[in-house]
């Protein structure tokens, strides 16, 4: 078996998975979580929410950094980059790769996000105003820049031949900055890529998609026909990825293969999806991939559980695939919108679903929506034989990014 397609490069896998999330931190408890279609919601409790008619969310209320990260101190870093660090932390000792390896390997390091360290933004504006501009914390202030969610993860592993990149397009970020790591592999530019996405709960994006009138009251019900709107979360997915070759060569356990990826930026609208741009991000991915409609098992979907989203989404997804398209679900009506993280959290939720065999829950599940016209996978997971999965992300100005993962190759 060839592991190296001449016209496409090396071929790419999965070999380490780091979970940050409101339904389990670590890979087994993210996965118990996922298939039993636990919930993450709650009120929350991360800043003052006088004053909101409502506020739950998918806050995680057990991470104790300093459970997790060996290196950096945790007081050093804003809390989005704690969740990346330790999930980057969690990935690399999941991988089973030795840290000679790792020291001497040339690594990608992406993590895509949302708002960053907005919530150590918002501290420090507050005090700005309460108590004058020139009170300004050097510790929040410190922590704030962006770069701090790759960069972390670089000093928290002692990473030498490294390049870092935080990778700020919104809620489609995760899958970018997967993509942005299997091209590196691929190509041959990296041996080991650490990539995903990280955000943190923050009174900035709570109370915008408050007054945008799309938070809703209680739980996320994505395709429902009843549904209110999202609920934010928070949370870090890191994805360990290396050549097959390489992963071959040390007898590594594989999730799954990155098969490819699209992106489309259609910018016709700050915040309303696109079904026309939707539709061409997920053809150009599973032609990227080499994979067709009909081989696709089911589809996690961006699923935010707002009316313009779920409609357009599932518009563009029988635009594609038929009138009888894969089981299409949406994780986060069990952990809430994870902004920059929701989408590499997915993926690695695909990645568990494809190695244990089964297709995750959509729960808060009572009628779907007739304009929708999926299977959605109501409450239960459903055991299933899966070969090939996709991973929708759909952001603000139409940035769009599909994935596609496969099954690990029968070799492995």
């Amino acid at each position: 078996m060839t592991t190296v397609d001449p016209t496409r490069g090396r071929r790419v896998v999965l070999t380490g998975l780091g979970l940050v999330s409101a339904i389990g931190i670590g890979v087994d408890a993210f996965a118990s979580g996922l298939r039993a279609g636990a919930s993450g919601v709650k009120p929350i409790t991360a800043f003052d929410t006088a004053g909101f008619a409502y506020a739950n969310a998918g806050e995680i209320t057990d991470f104790d950094p300093a459970e997790h990260l060996r290196t950096v101190r945790p007081e050093d870093l804003g809390r989005a980059s704690q969740f990346s660090a330790a999930a980057a932390r969690m990935a690399f000792e999941d991988s089973g790769l030795d840290r000679e390896r790792l020291l001497a390997a040339r690594t990608v390091v992406a993590v895509g996000t949302t708002d960053g360290e907005t919530r150590d933004l918002d501290a420090l504006v507050g005090r700005q105003i309460a108590e004058g501009p020139e009170q300004v914390d050097p510790v929040l202030a410190r922590r704030v820049g962006n770069e701090q969610l790759s960069a972390g993860i670089v000093r928290e592993l002692g990473l030498v031949d490294v390049e870092a990149a935080t990778v700020p397009t919104a809620c489609a970020a995760g899958n970018y900055a997967v993509g942005y790591g299997y091209d590196a592999i691929r190509l041959g530019d990296a041996d080991l890529a650490l990539c995903g996405g990280a955000d943190a709960l923050c009174r900035k994006t709570f109370a915008g998609f408050y007054r945008l009138g799309t938070i809703a009251p209680e739980v996320c019900r994505p395709f429902d026909v009843n549904r209110q709107g999202i609920l934010t979360g928070e949370g870090a997915g890191i994805l360990l990825m290396e050549s097959l070759d390489s992963a071959l060569a040390r007898g590594a356990r594989i999730y799954a293969e990155v098969l490819g990826y699209g992106l489309t930026c259609d910018a016709q609208h700050p915040v309303a999806p696109d079904e026309d741009s939707i539709a061409r991000c997920i053809r150009i991915a599973q032609r990227n991939a080499g994979v067709t409609p009909d081989q696709v098992d089911f589809i996690s979907a961006h699923g935010t559980g707002t009316k313009a989203n779920d409609i357009t989404e599932s518009r563009a997804i029988r635009r594609v695939f038929g009138e009888r398209p894969p089981a299409t679900v949406s994780i986060k009506s069990m952990i809430g919108h994870s902004m920059g993280a929701a989408s590499a959290i997915a993926a690695a939720a695909c990645a568990i679903a494809l190695t244990e065999r089964f297709i995750p829950p959509t729960v808060n599940h009572v009628e779907t929506d007739p304009e929708i016209g999926l299977d959605v996978v109501p409450n239960v997971a459903r055991p299933a034989d899966l070969r090939v999965v996709q991973n929708n992300a759909l952001a603000f100005g139409g940035n769009n990014a599909v994935l596609l993962l496969g099954a690990a190759p029968a070799a492995a």
